[in-house]
């Protein structure tokens, strides 16, 4: 399976948001991620990178 941790920018250093997700569904600007241990957060961004070797999700929260 793959999952990945996804982050966040802020000052210019990358902020934890959420470890381990495997499920990323866009809804107009919000995205919701679920990790593998059923938890959903929701946050209003968009995708800035995605990087499956890291494995990182980068988010752009500045909308």
């Amino acid at each position: 399976m793959c999952e990945a941790n996804a982050y966040t920018v802020e000052n210019g250093r990358e902020k934890l948001l959420t470890e381990t997700v495997y499920k990323l569904v866009p809804d107009g600007g919000m995205r919701m991620r679920r990790n593998v241990f059923g938890q959903k957060t929701f946050i209003q961004s968009r995708i800035k990178k995605l990087d499956l070797a890291e494995p990182k999700l980068i988010l752009d929260n500045r909308m």
